[in-house]
């Protein structure tokens, strides 16, 4: 069912992974959508060459998260295409896996630059585009006959928020900042009946990840994980949809764990010596 016919969306980091498979679950569920990418398109322009032949409407567009003014032209370029602008998807991230007091000062920047900032201007420019247009979409009906939001903003966040995981310090602090934004952001955008969620993901299976680690290093950790495997990127995508869904109007502030049981206190003990 098609729970976002006609709705607009501009997703951050769409290149591929998490961030691509989320704009292509918001196509299938009817959005049409802006693919951001930030130098190399990768897979992105494929999955909309094959969302074109089905019928869906999606763009790509280039720019840096972390320079504000990058980011208020890709939401300006999302508006010129197809309108305005209903969804916003903050999932572009970095990441370098150093010890803090070792760690190249320009990539640590960069993690906080990209992962923390980078959402801030996602969240941002989006709220100001919707609050721009309140004025003509405040009274439209969802199909319960409530008055529908006037946006739906989603964060990637991250375990990281509150697992000191060693040699992660930049991206620890940039998730735990994102977590903390969100809550806020959600009570300041009450007023304009704008919706702001998080979507935490557990341990998926990117490019991102294979970046750090073998493929044999990742298929033996999976074995050991609660669900016995590394989560998929579409399923973070279903998880958005389901956020962005007007059913969910009544969903705001909120971190959503999609996470394989990752986080559940009893699997995280089971290495601490503490007795089954």
């Amino acid at each position: 069912m098609e729970v976002l016919r006609g709705q607009i969306a501009l997703v951050s980091g769409a290149s591929r992974g998490i961030g691509m498979a989320i704009g292509v679950a918001l196509a299938e569920a009817g959005a049409a959508v802006a693919f951001n990418y930030y130098d190399e398109p990768h897979e992105a322009p494929a999955a909309i060459e094959r969302l074109a032949t089905a019928g869906r409407r999606a763009i790509l567009v280039q720019g840096d998260v972390a320079r504000l003014e990058d980011v208020e032209r890709m939401v300006a370029e999302t508006v010129t295409a197809f309108g305005r602008l209903d969804i916003a998807v903050a999932s572009a991230a970095f990441s370098e896996r150093e010890l803090f007091y070792a760690a190249d000062v320009a990539a640590f920047h960069r993690t906080v630059d990209v992962t923390m900032w980078g959402s801030f201007n996602i969240v941002r420019s989006a709220a100001r585009q919707m609050i721009a247009q309140t004025g003509r979409t405040s009274a439209d009906t969802s199909p319960n006959g409530n008055v529908r939001a006037n946006g739906s903003i989603v964060v990637i966040g991250s375990p990281h928020a509150y697992t000191a995981v060693p040699r992660s310090m930049a991206y620890n602090m940039s998730k735990a900042a994102v977590d903390q934004m969100v809550r806020t952001a959600a009570i300041e955008l009450v007023e304009h009946r704008i919706r702001i969620n998080t979507v935490t993901p557990g341990w998926i299976d990117t490019p991102g990840e294979r970046k750090f680690a073998s493929d044999e290093t990742i298929e033996r950790a999976a074995e050991k994980l609660p669900w016995k495997r590394l989560g998929r990127p579409d399923e973070i995508g279903r998880a958005v949809v389901f956020l962005c869904d007007p059913a969910s109007d009544y969903i705001t502030g909120s971190a959503l764990l999609v996470d394989g049981a990752i986080t559940l206190p009893w699997w995280a003990s089971r290495g601490s010596g503490v007795p089954e």
